[in-house]
């Protein structure tokens, strides 16, 4: 063999590891990354306008204002890989042994997608929609994780998201608001 040929498969033997493809065919990868890609691409264009808020001229008044906003900046380039480690902890989950859990696993997580999307595109208001919004969210994740986790070990931890690295998100987006004294790259 060739450098070439090792070179090739070593990425082959990486994008089975990664993708937790072994045993399977390249019909049923390649069709549960269609599914899965093709159900965030739907889940964001819910979200991204189908669904328009609802504000009365007393919440304006009041800047009682949806915080779920598109992300702007610097933010909006990490949020994309966020839900890009789901839809990849999704796939993985497709490619697992058939089984009831992966069937439970890969309900979930339609449903987080399903209903992450629908807040998002209504953008609550209220703090009580927001907690319900980010309860609810942050629910179906868990569970997600959860059952990603029995079929998968890296399926469980592609899905469940450190609250530190958010933590750190958030400061970083703070930092460059301040730094950019309200300015934007658009």
């Amino acid at each position: 063999m060739t450098d070439i040929d090792d070179a090739i498969d070593d990425v082959r033997d990486a994008a089975m590891d990664l993708l937790n493809s072994e045993g399977r065919s390249a019909g049923h990868v390649v069709a549960g990354i269609a599914l899965t890609v093709g159900f965030a691409l739907l889940a964001h264009t819910i979200a991204s306008g189908a669904l328009k808020p609802r504000r009365n001229l007393k919440q304006v008044r009041d800047k009682d204002l949806p915080i779920t906003e598109k992300p702007k900046g610097a933010f909006s380039l990490i949020l994309p890989a966020v839900f890009s480690a789901t839809t990849l902890s999704a796939v993985r989950v497709w490619n697992a042994p058939p089984q009831k859990e992966r069937t439970r696993a890969m309900g979930l997580w339609v449903a987080a997608q399903t209903v992450n999307a629908v807040w998002l595109g209504l953008r609550p208001s209220s703090m009580a929609r927001q907690v319900v919004a980010a309860m609810s969210s942050a629910g179906l994740a868990a569970a997600f994780a959860h059952e990603a986790r029995k079929l998968d070990e890296g399926a469980g931890k592609m899905a469940a998201p450190l609250g530190s690295g958010v933590r750190f998100g958030n400061f970083l987006h703070r930092k460059a608001d301040d730094a950019s004294g309200g300015r934007t790259l658009h």
